[in-house]
C-alpha cells in the first residue's frame, strides 16, 4: 500500500496551537540577538565596542572558536548519545551556574583567557541544547540529530535592525542551507569517525557555523573587554550567553518536533506566512 498513513497537515488547516508554537519560536529565532541582549544589560551598544579590541584579537578569536567548535563536534559525536532518556527534563539552570563559573574567570583575567575559557563554555553550551533537544522529542542516538545540537550555534539572528521583517526567513534560510552540510557531515562520520577532521563535509561544517558564531563571541568579548564588567560581570554575560542558545535550542527542536508530526514542508509554509512580530 502506497499511501502514506499519516499525511502531511496543508498549512492551513494547522491547529492554532501549532501556529501559536511556531510563532513563539519565530519570535526567538528572528529577533533579539545576543548583541542586543547584551546592549540591554550593560547599557551602551556592543558594536560600538568591538572597536575596542585590538587587531590581533581577531586572530586569536577565531582560533578559539575553531578550537571550540572542534571539541563540541567530538563531544557531539562521541558522547551525546549515551546521556540522559527523553523524558528527562533540561537541567537549564545546572548548566547555566557552571557557565557562570566560567565566565567569572574570563571577566576577571579579560579576553587573554578566551582560548582557555571557550572551549568549556562551549561545550557546556552544548550539553544544554542536548538536553532540551532531548527533551522535545531527538533521538540522539542519531547522528543528524547530534549535529542539529551543533547548528544551533549558527541560528544566532544577528541585531534585530538587520531582519527583513516583510520576510522572516532567516532561520528558515539558514536551516536549508545548512541541511545537506548537515547530512554529508552525518555520513562521513557514520562511515569513517572523526579520524581525518580535514575531511571535506567536516571542514565545510564546521566553517560555516564558526563564521557565525565567531561574530556572536566577537559579541560577547567585545561586552567583557569593557573596563567595569570584571570577574561579576563575566559570569553574568555568560549566564546570558547559555540563556540565550538555551532559547534558540528550545525553539530549533520545537520546530523540527512539529515538522516531524505535521510535515516539514506545511511546518515551513506556514511558518513563512507568518505576520510580522507585533503584527499577528
Amino acid at each position: 500500500m502506497d499511501e502514506n498513513p499519516n499525511p502531511p497537515v496543508p498549512a492551513n488547516r494547522l491547529p492554532e496551537h501549532v501556529l501559536k508554537e511556531l510563532r513563539e519560536a519565530r519570535d526567538i529565532l528572528e529577533h533579539r540577538g545576543i548583541a542586543d541582549r547584551l546592549t540591554e544589560m550593560i547599557g551602551a551598544p556592543i558594536t560600538a565596542s568591538l572597536k575596542l579590541l585590538p587587531d590581533s584579537a581577531e586572530k586569536t578569536l577565531y582560533a578559539a572558536v575553531d578550537k571550540s567548535l572542534s571539541v563540541a563536534l567530538d563531544f557531539a559525536v562521541n558522547t551525546l548519545g549515551d546521556t540522559d532518556p527523553v523524558s528527562a527534563k533540561p537541567r537549564n539552570f545546572s548548566h547555566k551556574l557552571m557557565a557562570g563559573l566560567s565566565g567569572a574567570a574570563g571577566g576577571a583575567f579579560g579576553g587573554a583567557t578566551i582560548a582557555a575559557e571557550l572551549p568549556v563554555s562551549t561545550v557546556l553550551i552544548l550539553r544544554s541544547v542536548a538536553d532540551i533537544a532531548r527533551s522535545l522529542g531527538e533521538d540522539l542516538t542519531d547522528m543528524e540529530s547530534r549535529l542539529a545540537c551543533l547548528e544551533v550555534f549558527a541560528l544566532d539572528p544577528g541585531r534585530s535592525s538587520d531582519i527583513d521583517d516583510e520576510t522572516e526567513i532567516g532561520y528558515l534560510a539558514v536551516r536549508i542551507a545548512m541541511g545537506r552540510q548537515i547530512h554529508d557531515a552525518s555520513q562521513h562520520v557514520l562511515k569513517h569517525g572523526l579520524s581525518n577532521k580535514a575531511a571535506p563535509p567536516l571542514v565545510q561544517l564546521i566553517s560555516t557555523i564558526g563564521k557565525r558564531f565567531g561574530v556572536v563571541v566577537s559579541e560577547k568579548l567585545a561586552a567583557q573587554a569593557i573596563p567595569v564588567i570584571g570577574a561579576v560581570g563575566g559570569a553574568l554575560i555568560n549566564t546570558y550567553f547559555i540563556d540565550h542558545y538555551q532559547n534558540l535550542a528550545r525553539a530549533h527542536f520545537t520546530i523540527r518536533r512539529l515538522e516531524r508530526e505535521h510535515g516539514a514542508e506545511p511546518i515551513r509554509a506556514a511558518y513563512r506566512a507568518l505576520p510580522p512580530a507585533g503584527k499577528a
